[in-house]
């Protein structure tokens, strides 16, 4: 997600996040960091991972478990010290699949100066291992130079992984069996952000994002997306995603007009979860309809989902639509739907 610069003075830790048992109505504050967060995930085993994107110059850490109470960098401080040939660089999302796998987005385009030579990656880690299983690259026809690969799901039964590209609006394809990627819904209406700010908060918040919030229905039928700056969702057969991309434009469909969302994200019934970076709130989509879940002004800027084996709701606040003066730490907070 395209982003205002970031400048935070911090101390030597530079980043630190602590548990508490603070809670505000039905909200659980589980972490705070002074640096701020996107992405989340939460492990079988509720193993809490995070990442920082790379939107400034003070980003010590790139991905990060929380580790009693504590921003651990994950796998190790050699993949999060981006000098090494094989480390994190500016990564924006961190997922975990229904096989417990993890998988790490890196958009190789850190303070969005352009995308660096070698391109995006996708990794993934095994969990049990903390080690490294496969590096996805991408041929150059499927990322531009103002590309940021943002969010991604896994289809754990085709091996398929979806992403969305809300730098240059775009639905990206990855077959996790060949390596073999495809871009689609280039500069597509449904891929491109409607609007050029949103009002968060009664702060005017002017950008101008494509394609972002992703989200893989419980059957794996349809893959639903939503620019930032909008607030239309869509959604397309993964079938003709698949099998049929030289048509695909004929298959999108309108779903839903919706707040405006950062990520969204399914639960195991069908329930599509999605911010309100409007009004500081979590909705919810069910049976057509959307639903206020909570509204809160703990919730700066809910920006990526997860859900543990019991149905617990993760999410990080990254304040995004904040003057940096007017910016707290930036927390995990979980609730129960």
């Amino acid at each position: 997600m395209k982003l205002i610069k970031t400048t935070l003075v911090l101390s030597a830790l530079i980043i630190s996040a602590c548990k508490t048992t603070q809670k505000t109505t039905d909200i659980e504050i589980v972490a705070s960091s002074k640096n701020q967060w996107t992405g989340i995930a939460v492990s079988n085993e509720n193993r809490i991972f995070v990442n920082f994107p790379k939107w400034s110059d003070n980003v010590p850490i790139r991905v990060a478990e929380i580790i009693d109470g504590k921003a651990v960098p994950y796998p190790n401080k050699s993949w999060n010290s981006p000098q090494n040939k094989q480390s994190f660089k500016a990564v924006q999302s961190v997922v975990i699949d229904k096989k417990n796998r993890l998988w790490i987005l890196e958009t190789s385009n850190p303070q969005f100066k352009g995308v660096q030579a070698g391109g995006p990656i996708l990794y993934n880690f095994d969990l049990k291992t903390n080690k490294l299983t496969k590096a996805y690259s991408f041929p150059s026809s499927s990322y531009k130079a103002n590309s940021y690969f943002n969010d991604v799901r896994v289809d754990t039964e085709r091996e398929v992984a979806y992403m969305t590209d809300s730098g240059d609006g775009a639905i990206i394809v990855l077959d996790l069996k060949n390596g073999q990627s495809k871009r689609l819904l280039d500069n597509h209406k449904s891929t491109e952000s409607e609007i050029d700010y949103l009002i968060c908060d009664g702060i005017k918040w002017e950008n101008s994002v494509h394609s972002d919030g992703i989200g893989l229905s419980p059957d794996r039928k349809y893959l639903y997306y939503v620019a930032l700056t909008g607030h239309t969702l869509y959604r397309v057969p993964t079938e003709s995603l698949i099998n049929d991309s030289k048509n695909i434009e004929a298959y999108v469909e309108k779903v839903a007009t919706i707040p405006a969302t950062d990520g969204i994200l399914f639960d195991s019934k069908g329930t599509l979860y999605l911010g309100g970076l409007e009004d500081n709130s979590i909705n919810m989509l069910k049976n057509g309809r959307v639903e206020k879940l909570i509204k809160d002004p703990t919730i700066r800027w809910a920006d990526s989902f997860a859900m543990d084996k019991d149905g617990n709701l993760y999410t990080t606040t990254s304040q995004i639509h904040l003057p940096e003066d007017k910016r707290q730490e930036y927390q995990i907070l979980k609730l129960n739907p």
